[in-house]
């Protein structure tokens, strides 16, 4: 049944390739919209996310460490499928070994031993799948909360939550191999990892701002960056600022 989902979700997300094309990334769907959805994101990291990252980076740093791997070790787990996808084998076996190795050796993700063992899986998502397969970004446009996206990687953030596993177990309240959870522990997780994202980026996102002109053309920049060097695996072996985390 979960690999029906997937094989389903990606046929119907083919469809679209056409009509993605069309529109490049550098057009915006509703600018004026967007930007206004900007300026409530922005009052929203004001007032409530950079200061709950500021007191969290004043945690004891292995606790922020663990933190970090634990989502890290989740977030694993969508590329598992999004490798597979690809037909990117060694992700994939990078991917699977390294989810395998935290969960079980790492305490559930808190430690990363897999790291130590040269396992070192790149983040993977329904989008850069899509980009993989040549299917073209569409327009531009901001999110309430989620920020940054395309018209591709809109549709596959809607997919995402359905071929991730945890998603699966979680937000779909289904079972996987005897595993289950709910709505409270896929969204706990999503906020611990943007206030973790948000507290490793203070500085830079300090600087982005006070050096920007147009905030909201510097962001949609490194963003539309960010994702095409994702689609290309161009990362290397540091993560970079993504603000599509």
């Amino acid at each position: 049944m979960y690999l029906k989902k997937i094989a389903t979700i990606l046929s119907f997300l083919l469809i679209l390739n056409v009509s993605f094309n069309k529109l490049g990334a550098t057009e915006e769907c509703f600018e004026g919209i967007s930007r206004s959805v900007f300026k409530f994101n922005m009052a929203f990291d004001d007032i409530l996310l950079e200061p709950v990252a500021k007191g969290y980076s004043k945690l004891p740093k292995p606790i922020q460490k663990g933190t970090s791997n634990f989502t890290s070790n989740i977030a694993t787990l969508l590329s598992i499928p999004n490798n597979l996808l690809q037909g990117n084998l060694k992700q994939f076996a990078h991917s699977t070994g390294s989810f395998f190795i935290n969960t079980t050796v790492g305490i559930l993700g808190f430690m990363n031993p897999a790291e130590k063992m040269g396992l070192k899986p790149h983040k993977e998502d329904v989008g850069q799948t899509l980009g993989a397969y040549g299917i073209g970004s569409g327009c531009y446009f901001v999110l309430p909360i989620l920020g940054p996206t395309t018209l591709r990687d809109s549709v596959g953030l809607v997919a995402d939550t359905f071929i991730d596993p945890f998603a699966h177990i979680t937000i779909r309240e289904n079972e996987l191999l005897s595993a289950s959870g709910n709505n409270l522990d896929f969204y706990s997780v999503k906020t611990v990892d943007a206030v973790d994202f948000r507290a490793e980026n203070i500085l830079t996102f300090d600087s982005l701002e006070k050096n920007s002109i147009d905030l909201y053309s510097s962001m949609k920049s490194v963003y539309l960056q960010s994702r095409e060097r994702k689609i290309k695996n161009s990362t290397g072996d540091t993560e970079d600022w993504d603000l599509d985390n």
